[in-house]
C-alpha cells in the first residue's frame, strides 16, 4: 500500500509532544499514529474503496476488543482503558475515514460540519480529557475544530481533487456562486470559485468566534496558551487563502506566522483570567 505520511513540517499546527503531560506523551503519540495511519489507508491511491473499508473496519475491530491483529490499534485500546479514556475518541475518526473511502459528496454545509464532528472533534476531545477540562468546553472546541479541518481542506483543494479525486466544497455554496467540481481541479480560480471558497472561509470565521468561548472556560494555561496559538495560525492562513490563489500555489503558513502566534498565543493566554474547575470528562 502508498502511502504519504505527513511530517510535521507539513502540518499546519504539529503535534508537539513536549507540551503534553508528561504522563500523556506517550499516549499522545499512539493516538496520533492511528489517526495518521487510518488517514493514510482512506487516502491509499492503490486500494480500492472496498479494500479501505476493510482495513478500517480491522481498525475498529482492533479498537473495540474483536481482534489483536493490528498490534498498533490494540496497543491505543490498552492505553485508553488504562487511562479511562472513552474509545469513541479514536472511533469516531474512523467513522470519518471510512466516509473518505467511501468517497462521500458533500451536498450541503451541514453535511461536512457532521463530518468534522468526526474527523476533527474528536481530537480537540481528547486533549480536553488529558488536561481534564470541563464538558461546558465541547461545543466551542468543535467549533474550533471544524474551522481548522475545513480551512485545511480549502488550502489543499486542488491537491484532493487531483489526488484523490476528493472534494470537500458543499454542492450548495458551489451552485450558489455558479462553480463545480470542475473549477477545483484548474491551474486558476474562476471568479465563480473565489466567490465559492470566500463564502467557505467567511463560515470559518464564524465557527472562530463560536470558539472565543474555549480560552475563557479552561482551567489548564497551557492549553489556553495552545488553543490561542491555532486561533492565531487558523486566522492568518484564512487570510492568505482569501488573498492568495490556493489553486495556482500552496498556500502555506511562513515560520514568522508561526513565532508570532506562538508570542500571541502566551501573552493572551497567560493574561486572560479563567476562573473554572476541571471535571473528569473521559
Amino acid at each position: 500500500m502508498t502511502t504519504h505520511h505527513k511530517s510535521a513540517k507539513e502540518e499546519n499546527f504539529p503535534v508537539a509532544f513536549c507540551l503534553f503531560p508528561r504522563q500523556y506523551r506517550r499516549l499522545v503519540e499512539v493516538y496520533y499514529r492511528f489517526a495518521r495511519e487510518a488517514d493514510d489507508i482512506a487516502d491509499a491511491p492503490d486500494l480500492t474503496n472496498e479494500k479501505k473499508l476493510d482495513k478500517l473496519a480491522e481498525m475498529a475491530d482492533g479498537l473495540y476488543g474483536k481482534s489483536t491483529l493490528m498490534k498498533s490499534t490494540v496497543k491505543l485500546r490498552e492505553m485508553f482503558l488504562r487511562e479511562g479514556f472513552d474509545l469513541s475518541l479514536a472511533g469516531d475518526l474512523l467513522k470519518a475515514f471510512e466516509q473518505d473511502a467511501k468517497g462521500f459528496e458533500y451536498q450541503t454545509w451541514a453535511q461536512l460540519i457532521a463530518y468534522c464532528r468526526n474527523s476533527a472533534a474528536p481530537v480537540g476531545r481528547f486533549l480536553l480529557a488529558m488536561y481534564g477540562e470541563n464538558p461546558s468546553t465541547y461545543l466551542p472546541a468543535e467549533a474550533l475544530c471544524a474551522a481548522l479541518q475545513i480551512v485545511n481542506h480549502v488550502q489543499d483543494m486542488h491537491s484532493d481533487a487531483l489526488s484523490l479525486k476528493r472534494c470537500y466544497m458543499p454542492q450548495e455554496i458551489l451552485q450558489k456562486y455558479g462553480a463545480t467540481e470542475a473549477d477545483v481541479s484548474k491551474r486558476q480560480m474562476s471568479e465563480s470559485l473565489r466567490k465559492a471558497a470566500d463564502d467557505v472561509l467567511a463560515r470559518c470565521e464564524g465557527l472562530l468566534k463560536d470558539a472565543r468561548q474555549l480560552p475563557k472556560i479552561m482551567a489548564s494555561k497551557a492549553l489556553r496558551i495552545e488553543v490561542f496559538v491555532i486561533i492565531y495560525l487558523t486566522k492568518r492562513l484564512i487570510y492568505k487563502l482569501k488573498k492568495y490563489d490556493c489553486l495556482q500555489r500552496k498556500i502555506k503558513l511562513s515560520t514568522a506566522d508561526r513565532i508570532m502566534a506562538l508570542a500571541v498565543g502566551v501573552v493572551q493566554g497567560l493574561c486572560l483570567k479563567a476562573n473554572v474547575e476541571r471535571t473528569n470528562l473521559r
